[in-house]
């Protein structure tokens, strides 16, 4: 069996789901989702897909995972071995993400094994796009504002616009905030190719949005998803017909799961901070601004 250890927020989620949904199926096997990290996880909105998305996986039991790893499936002993300086101890199945870019090592896996890391690159999946896409449609019916804000977006030449803050705003030395230039350049970028173009604002702060980016287009702020329903934002983006994101797997998913094979996506040069190599971090035809 494939398990794939899933932690973080939602568009992480779907990053690890997707890389071991692939794997297990050029193996031919079963996939499992160890979820077992979320048992004290106060971020986010805890596990979703299988809430949100017609995924029907599995999820890895205690056993299952040790079947896998063995002795290494103690949570105390992953937190030890997981450190680069401990990977000549780690068993064969046990599968961790080398570097930040995409590693082809993962495609001459053939065996029981346990994935551990983000996987943010298409390169992971591409080859099973069209399956990833099926299982990552949406279970619920979009309800009152949502359905709303649909049928508008499907009568414009919608464009969604997403800025994130929030935690980014206090951890600087890991991620890149997103400049209201670079989301002033995204807009005329998108302006001098769609015509008659109406924004849709997504974003954590709307408050920051509204002081500092000045849109001399029809624009509407969507801010009627929080909490357990703050996926909606995901649904609505992918609904638009070109999209602007920010450093931020969430709307990385949102323009992703965009089907327009016309549309304009539009990302951010910078996603962290550091030096992290993110070459492969976005599609082919995707603009890095």
């Amino acid at each position: 069996m494939v398990i794939s250890n899933i932690i973080g927020g939602l568009g992480n989620q779907m990053f690890q789901y997707a890389a071991g949904r692939a794997l297990s199926i050029k193996c031919g096997s079963n996939l499992q989702l160890d979820i077992s990290g979320f048992a004290n996880y106060e971020l986010h909105q805890g596990f979703e897909l299988q809430r949100i998305f017609n995924c029907n996986t599995e999820i890895a039991s205690k056993s299952n995972v040790r079947n896998v790893l063995g002795w290494q499936s103690l949570s105390f002993v992953r937190r030890i071995i997981l450190r680069s300086n401990m990977q000549k101890l780690r068993c064969k199945p046990f599968v961790v993400e080398p570097h930040f870019y995409y590693w082809s090592g993962i495609r001459n896996l053939t065996e029981d094994c346990y994935l551990y890391g983000y996987w943010q690159s298409e390169n992971y999946f591409v080859d099973v796009a069209a399956r990833i896409r099926e299982d990552f449609t949406f279970k619920l019916p979009m309800q009152n504002n949502n359905a709303e804000l649909a049928v508008h977006i499907n009568n414009v030449n919608a464009v969604s616009l997403h800025v994130r803050r929030g935690d980014y705003v206090n951890n600087t030395t890991t991620y890149a905030l997103c400049s209201s230039d670079y989301y002033k350049a995204a807009i005329e970028y998108i302006a001098g190719r769609v015509e008659q173009p109406h924004f849709y604002i997504f974003s954590d702060d709307i408050a920051w949005v509204k002081n500092n980016l000045k849109i001399d287009f029809p624009h509407h702020y969507v801010d009627c998803n929080h909490g357990s329903e703050s996926y909606n934002d995901m649904r609505l983006m992918s609904l638009c017909k070109h999209n602007i994101i920010a450093n931020s797997s969430f709307s990385w998913w949102g323009a992703w799961l965009n089907s327009s094979s016309k549309k304009i996506v539009v990302a951010p040069k910078y996603w962290f901070a550091n030096e992290t190599n993110i070459q492969d971090l976005m599609p082919e035809g995707w603009v890095r601004l």
